[in-house]
């Protein structure tokens, strides 16, 4: 079956842009999000979100009418998930925006359809997707039922794009293909290659949610490392940047600059689903969130010092220093 109308749930950072690339080879692609503004905005053929080279790609395809975005989901041959996947208060994640979005495309599937999952989400969501799928729709069969005869194709696709260079990497980067089954990931694969420049590579569900999970974890544990060596060396009076400089010239050391933490909406969120799934057996990943996580409070007292030592020294008050902040985003090029 071909891929004649494609639908993305969630016109966020990683769903627009993907909207975008379907629509820019021609094709019929539906965008469709809760939030009314951001459907309106699109279909002016403006965007709501901050991304280099994304708004002429979305004026191009709203006015040659291969791009269109809605409140409600209609018939699609492919269906997209790009909804947050935050954590609860205790860590847990939070699994309600993909169920309502699989709850609400489920009305409308139909036979031959493909539905992948883009959102980074814990070890067995696809499944679970699948379930409530087919919960809703006991007409039609799905893979965990009938296996590579199913009616309707599953898979799960992490993005790995880097904010600021999205339209870039969405294109160029190679995709990790999760099916629950090989004819899923064959459709999937058949799918992403419509825009896709870098190579698809085939696994099952399960394991490519896993990826998405371990390259991010190992992002955050290296900047754990880091962050954790400038508290020794502030410790030990010792200039963290120097070290690091001169440990780096051995050939098989690059240790990462310290930071006051860890921001974005993806390294600092998604290693708490493998400790949630596994927590006796996640030990240096739980190690490392504490580390990040308590990186700005240190920071926080030692402007405090600072501030302390200025007033000792000038006779100042505190209502007269400026205490400046160079850099309030996580990456260059973003909101």
């Amino acid at each position: 079956m071909s891929f004649a109308t494609i639908s993305v749930i969630g016109l966020g950072y990683i769903g627009l842009p993907t909207a975008a690339a379907f629509a820019s080879r021609q094709k019929q692609v539906i965008g469709v999000d809760i939030n009314q503004h951001a459907v309106d905005t699109i279909n002016r053929g403006e965007i709501h979100i901050v991304e280099p080279d994304l708004a002429s790609v979305v004026k191009t395809a709203v006015e040659g009418g291969f791009l269109r975005a809605s409140t409600t989901p209609v018939e699609a041959d492919a269906w997209l998930i790009a909804v947050p996947t935050p954590f609860k208060g205790d860590h847990e994640p939070d699994m309600t925006y993909v169920e309502s979005a699989a709850r609400s495309i489920a009305p409308v599937l139909k036979k031959g359809a493909l539905v992948i999952l883009e959102s980074t989400s814990p070890v067995g969501s696809t499944e679970k997707m699948a379930e409530w799928l087919a919960e809703m729709r006991p007409d039609l069969t799905f893979p965990q039922q009938v296996g590579e005869q199913a009616d309707v194709n599953i898979a799960y696709c992490p993005e790995r794009v880097l904010p600021g260079q999205v339209m870039v990497e969405l294109i160029k980067n190679d995709r990790v293909i999760g099916g629950m089954t090989p004819v899923c990931s064959t459709r999937a694969s058949e799918l992403y290659k419509i825009f896709l420049e870098g190579e698809c590579v085939v696994t099952n569900s399960r394991t490519a949610e896993m990826c998405k999970l371990t390259e991010n974890s190992f992002r955050d544990v290296n900047i754990a490392f880091a962050n954790e060596l400038s508290l020794i060396c502030a410790d030990q009076g010792i200039n963290v940047w120097e070290l690091i400089r001169l440990a780096n010239r051995h050939p098989r050391v690059n240790i990462l600059q310290p930071g006051p933490g860890v921001g974005g909406h993806c390294i600092a969120v998604d290693p708490w689903f493998i400790v949630a799934q596994n927590p006796q057996q996640a030990r240096l990943i739980r190690t490392a969130r504490e580390v990040n996580d308590h990186k700005p409070f240190w920071v926080i007292d030692q402007v405090k010092a600072a501030v302390a030592d200025c007033l000792a020294a000038t006779d100042k008050r505190a209502s007269e220093l400026k205490i400046a902040c160079f850099g309030l985003a996580f990456k260059p090029n973003i909101d």
